[in-house]
């Protein structure tokens, strides 16, 4: 099987290394304590990045689900993204971006590919951000497709129709999960990014794939923790499916 490289480096912030490519998702790189202010809410950051963006080398794409919440791209994320070889995000976002940001649709694809090495296939796959009604996005989230190995990366989206049918067009052996159930009092009760137990319904739709929960911790505004999802996996006797990354530790997934 392929390697691939992941290194956990906090929120939804983490460094793929695969077919000779570095990809950074969602930059997030400022310190704990931070407050960030928008037009409905305020966001709190609560940890460090495991890793500073100092230490990261070159980066070939960053893969951006959205640009416009800060516990995405923060204002030290935006910094380390404006080094990388290019920005895959959404349509709104690479016009907000400019240079090398390339937005795309859901289902749009890009190629990349390294010297010596096999292509990459990178598909924007849809994401809803809060229930149905009350979207806060544009979002996207990937697929990332090279030789034997299929990626999910599900950016900031609930369980709802558009990651079945990712499930039903793709087979990943690795889905790295944006959990963590946001809420936001702009939002009310509703949650924002996905639940233990949609997590557990992401795993059930795609049965090959090892889960990786990401974005859970961090930051205030998350209303399940680690032991909230290890709960809802435990119950559901799917506890041999999680992965948990060591944040700042490169491991090969």
């Amino acid at each position: 099987m392929t390697a691939v490289r992941l290194t956990y480096i906090g929120g939804p912030t983490i460094l793929l290394e695969l077919a000779g490519l570095r990809l950074l998702t969602d930059p997030t790189f400022d310190p704990a304590g931070g407050e960030y202010h928008g037009p409905a809410s305020t966001l709190y950051k609560t940890q460090d990045p495991a890793v500073s963006a100092e230490l990261i080398n070159a980066i070939d794409a960053v893969l951006l689900s959205h640009d416009h919440h800060a516990d995405n791209f923060d204002a030290a994320g935006r910094l380390s993204a404006t080094a990388a070889s290019r920005i895959i995000t959404t349509v709104a976002g690479a016009g907000r971006l400019g240079g090398r940001a390339k937005g795309l649709e859901a289902w749009q694809s890009v190629a990349l590919q390294a010297p010596h090495q096999p292509q990459l296939r990178i598909t924007a796959t849809p994401c809803r951000h809060g229930p149905a009604g009350g979207d806060r996005g544009p979002v996207i989230g990937f697929l990332l497709k090279c030789d034997d190995r299929t990626i999910y990366v599900s950016g900031d989206t609930v369980w709802y129709e558009g990651v079945e049918e990712v499930a039903r067009r793709f087979d990943p052996d690795l889905a790295v999960l944006f959990m963590g159930a946001a809420r936001v009092a702009a939002a009310g009760p509703a949650h924002l990014t996905m639940t233990a137990e949609d997590g557990v319904k992401a795993a059930r739709a795609f049965p090959r794939a090892m889960i990786v929960p990401v974005h859970f911790e961090g930051w205030r505004h998350f209303s399940e923790s680690r032991a909230d999802i290890e709960k809802g996996f435990a119950a559901a006797g799917m506890s041999d499916r999680l992965r948990w990354p060591v944040p700042g530790r490169s491991e090969e997934v």
